[in-house]
């Protein structure tokens, strides 16, 4: 069960990627409104599909506590760890995303200003690389 939502969920996202980059090719407004459809059919058919592998995970995680401690530490160690990383590359994504359209806003306007937007995007993408660093304090420590 578990190999066949992974093969969805991957099927899922190579078909969104494709999708996207044949739609960025395209030019006009239809384009654009493809393109976002397409991204909430995969936002809405990604989350089941990720809370439906949660709800198979978590009771093997419940059986192995009731085995013994350290099997069940084991597993929710994994979840703990891809949670962090993948919760904070989410939201450095839109971080950046924000910060950077928005720098490259202001410097197209004065130049001078680039060696402070940059500090900008850097924060922005440190909180990935913070969320990394919880992962393997999760997993390693």
């Amino acid at each position: 069960m578990i190999i066949l939502i992974l093969a969805m969920t991957t099927l899922l996202v190579l078909a969104t990627i494709g999708t996207g980059v044949y739609l960025i090719g395209k030019e006009g407004q239809e384009a654009k409104f493809k393109l976002s459809k397409a991204l909430k059919v995969n936002l809405f058919t990604f989350v089941p599909l990720l809370l439906a592998s949660l709800v198979i995970l978590v009771p093997d995680a419940v059986r192995a506590a009731a085995e013994g401690a350290e099997a069940a530490n084991g597993g929710l160690q994994y979840i703990g760890a891809a949670l962090s990383t993948g919760l904070a590359a989410i939201g450095a994504g839109y971080a950046v995303g924000a910060v950077g359209s928005s720098a490259l806003g202001a410097v197209s306007e004065d130049p001078s200003i680039l060696g402070k937007t940059l500090i900008f995007v850097g924060l922005a993408e440190g909180v990935a690389i913070y969320g990394l660093i919880v992962s393997i304090f999760i997993l390693f420590v």
